[in-house]
């Protein structure tokens, strides 16, 4: 009866122009209104299907050396036959030659044979799609109509003839892995000893704080760049390398959040929700669970999409000197960190192309964090 009297009561409201939504419907709908925002997520989750299929996409092995295309130019691809009408994508064979007065490398096309751009291909390099199921499929690769190949780099190749296109997809993995990664440890730790510190307070909120203010006193990038140095000083793996970097990201920013905690349930514990829940005599534990968890966990979320970009971008930093993600391993800013020579830099301007990937992720997510905040907000939520 109460049942039908409430539907009875809604569809009133709904003939009069009242429409009853609950809250994860307001926040959709907040969110959708964010036009940046909006952007934003598509790009961040365009950057990671392309993560995913990186190798895929990928015309060739990320590692794969072409020992004839040092410092190759992006390879041009032709939309028009020799009679100027419009043809299907191809390419032509390059070769390397020396200038006798410069000494620098010219790369020259062969326009005797044209090589089409064919997608879906496969019989090119092995790799494994998923990271479990082999296979030898690529989405594109330019051949001859008499079966040969010739090589495609998009963007360049560097020093050792690598596809620059490959690795900056390949370097997606880590630049947008660092982000979570870091969150998936900071955030539980700082949650606790936050939490703790802010419901407790006294004696334990004054020795939690001191532990905090221990941790924010570190320099943040010269630990860093030692912890890497020392990591690489005994030879461990790249993989090792990159999770202690992770655990280092981590270790140096939880105090932070672990403060801003502590000011949210010191704020929440003092509602009067709060208190009638401990007069009614629930537990320290279902207190914390179920009345003050929930009442932040709009805030955890859009923190965390804030802090995913300055991660990226203290990685990149880290990586760009030297000191973080090492080969075989590749990142965005590990590939910048061939920019650090100024002639090859002058002459190969396309290998500051993974500042431009850096740059688009971090304002994507920016764009998708700012977008989730006001959503979230209850005074913006109309």
């Amino acid at each position: 009866m109460a049942s039908r009297r409430k539907k009875k009561a809604q569809a009133q409201l709904e003939e009069q122009g009242y429409v009853s939504r609950s809250q994860a419907q307001m926040i959709w709908q907040a969110f959708r209104r964010h036009r940046v925002g909006n952007v934003g997520t598509v790009i961040v989750l365009l950057f990671l299907l392309v993560a995913i299929f990186a190798q895929y996409i990928g015309p060739m092995s990320f590692s794969y050396q072409s020992r004839k295309h040092p410092f190759a130019p992006p390879t041009t691809v032709h939309w028009r036959d020799d009679d100027g009408s419009l043809s299907r994508p191809y390419v032509y064979a390059t070769t390397r030659a020396i200038d006798r007065t410069t000494y620098a490398a010219i790369f020259t096309e062969d326009i005797s044979k044209k090589y089409y751009i064919r997608f879906f291909v496969t019989g090119g390099s092995q790799h494994n799609l998923f990271g479990f199921i082999p296979t030898t499929g690529h989405l594109f690769a330019a051949r001859a109509d008499d079966g040969t190949e010739a090589p495609v780099f998009l963007l360049g190749t560097d020093m050792l003839g690598r596809d620059m296109f490959t690795r900056c997809l390949v370097g997606s993995w880590v630049s947008l892995a660092v982000g979570p990664l870091v969150i998936l440890i900071a955030f539980p730790l700082g949650i606790l000893l936050g939490g703790i510190s802010g419901y407790y307070g006294g004696g334990v909120d004054m020795f939690i704080q001191r532990v905090c203010e221990v941790f924010l006193a570190i320099p943040g990038l010269p630990i860093l760049m030692a912890m890497g140095a020392a990591l690489r000083g005994f030879g461990l793996s790249a993989m090792m390398v990159f999770f202690g970097v992770i655990v280092s990201l981590a270790i140096i920013s939880w105090g932070g959040f672990a403060r801003v905690i502590r000011g949210q349930v010191l704020a929440i514990r003092e509602m009067d929700f709060v208190t009638a829940a401990s007069a009614a005599g629930a537990s320290d534990l279902r207190i914390i669970v179920r009345h003050i968890t929930p009442n932040i966990t709009s805030y955890l979320i859009v923190s965390a999409t804030l802090q995913i970009p300055g991660m990226m971008l203290t990685e990149a930093a880290l990586s760009f000197l030297g000191y973080g993600i090492q080969e075989p391993m590749t990142s965005w800013g590990q590939l910048l960190n061939a920019a650090t020579n100024i002639g090859a830099m002058e002459l190969h301007p396309w290998i500051l192309i993974p500042g431009a990937f850096i740059v688009v992720a971090v304002l994507a997510f920016n764009f998708m964090g700012d977008a989730l905040r006001d959503a979230v907000d209850p005074y913006s939520i109309l």
